[in-house]
């Protein structure tokens, strides 16, 4: 391939990329990733030691060991297009050579981790449990920037979602990391995880503006493909990019989630801290 522009690849002074502004040797062997910022240090101060942090924007970056292995934690805020941002720029520190601006011939396979809060889709998953996605149904429009390859499953699944909640559009389908997930989904609920666009109206929360889609939570509650048994679990924000962007880059991704609220009853967690660092634990004592 043809070297990459200096327009196309923006690298800072010092030779980090752009805006996570790493370089390859901060980059440990297993990547967590977190939206909220401050969650990298509710995972690292478990960490053995750390070896690297930088700050810049939203995105934090801590690497070091745990019981002797390799890790960095990274927070990528909120949204599809932050996750662009974090898989592009991650997966150049790892397959072009930053010097030459040239891909590479050997590729690097990444394993990414994403620790997230979510909220429940369905009456019977309790408040307090971890839920490990297996599909992702993307609402956002990230994927009609790229040409994402779905199988025929997740073709008809997206059809067929279409189909039944009457969305003006066609979302995306697609399936997480297997290997990951056998990894780290040991106990936990296996879902299906909506990625919306937004927090109110995409997830179909009216606050003082009235929403387009006044029936879109109780839609994707009631969904369900009898063909297949696939209903929709949970709710939030992220994961579909997660798993379209590692399935184009040829990474592997998997994304577990901290059930902090539940949409049908309409409860939020007491703690929802505590759901959180347990599902930290949980999957640092698995890597």
């Amino acid at each position: 391939m043809a070297k990459i522009s200096e327009a196309d690849l923006i690298l800072n002074p010092d030779g980090s990329v752009y805006h996570l502004s790493l370089l390859p040797k901060h980059l440990g062997d297993t990547i967590i990733t977190v939206g909220d910022p401050s969650r990298v240090y509710m995972v690292s101060e478990n960490f053995d030691d750390i070896e690297f942090e930088i700050n810049k924007r939203e995105f934090i970056t801590h690497t070091g060991t745990y019981k002797g292995k390799r890790v960095t934690v990274i927070s990528t805020g909120i949204g599809t297009d932050n996750i662009e941002i974090f898989f592009t720029e991650l997966d150049a520190l790892v397959n072009v050579d930053l010097k030459t601006r040239e891909p590479k011939s050997r590729k690097k396979k990444l394993k990414i981790i994403r620790i997230g809060t979510s909220g429940a889709l369905q009456e019977d998953i309790p408040l307090g449990s971890h839920l490990v996605t297996n599909y992702a149904v993307g609402l956002d429009n990230l994927m009609n920037f790229y040409d994402l390859e779905m199988d025929e499953f997740e073709e008809n699944i997206a059809k067929d979602i279409q189909k039944k909640t009457a969305l003006p559009f066609t979302p995306y389908v697609v399936k997480g990391s297997e290997s990951l997930k056998e990894q780290f989904g040991e106990g936990m609920i296996e879902g299906n995880t909506v990625t919306s666009p937004g927090f109110y109206a995409p997830q179909g929360r009216e606050i003082r503006l009235p929403i387009k889609l006044p029936r879109l939570l109780e839609d994707l509650n009631y969904y369900h493909n009898k063909g297949s048994d696939f209903w929709l679990t949970n709710f939030e924000m992220e994961t579909a990019g997660y798993y379209a962007m590692s399935r184009l880059l040829g990474h592997e991704a998997l994304s577990v989630n901290a059930i902090i609220a539940n949409r049908i009853k309409n409860k939020f967690s007491k703690d929802p801290q505590k759901v959180v660092e347990s599902l930290i634990t949980k999957v640092l004592n698995r890597i």
